[in-house]
């Protein structure tokens, strides 16, 4: 899939599981996430029914999680913990490894820092909202196997299809 190519719609069901280490009401972030994540795996061309498993934390909590799984010892704004190693643009393309309990697609784990997130919004003057939207689509593409460990190309197709896909949300800088 090129630059901004979209794929056709595709009407799947996916499970989207959310769980949280924090004391606060997590209800409106759950409905956004709820929203974002099927929206980002549809706009990829995920026609296999998955399931994506959240964490919202805080900062310590992603930074235990970093520590413990990827030996970065700080807290960060959002982890991906992919199942499968797919190629970025082909998404998987029949349920050969689905949970035969579920029928689902396990397609991996995305933690979320709220707190890293509030901060991070604040910052770039786009708000919370965005930057949790933005933060679940950066993860789900990563879950589809694309990267941004280096500063060319690679990056740049992860770049455009995070803005591609927060733009069709109508989820926007300004907003």
């Amino acid at each position: 899939m090129t630059a901004g190519e979209e794929r056709g719609p595709v009407s799947t069901e996916h499970s989207i599981i959310i769980e949280s280490e924090l004391e606060e009401d997590t209800g409106p972030w759950e409905e956004l996430l709820s929203r974002v994540i099927p929206a980002a795996l549809e706009a990829e061309g995920v026609a296999v029914p998955c399931e994506v498993d959240v964490l919202l934390t805080d900062d310590a909590g992603i930074h235990q999680i970093n520590l413990e799984q990827r030996q970065v010892d700080r807290p960060t704004d959002v982890l991906s913990f992919p199942m499968f190693e797919l190629v970025p643009g082909e998404p998987p393309a029949d349920d050969a490894d689905a949970d035969p309990e579920t029928g689902l697609l396990p397609l991996g784990d995305m933690v979320i820092s709220l707190e890293r997130a509030r901060a991070q919004g604040e910052e770039y003057g786009h708000g919370v909202q965005r930057e949790v939207a933005y933060l679940a689509v950066h993860s789900v593409l990563h879950l589809l196997g694309y990267d941004h460990m280096d500063e060319g190309p690679e990056k740049a197709r992860m770049r455009e299809r995070e803005e591609a896909i927060l733009n069709r949300l109508g989820i926007t800088r300004e907003g």
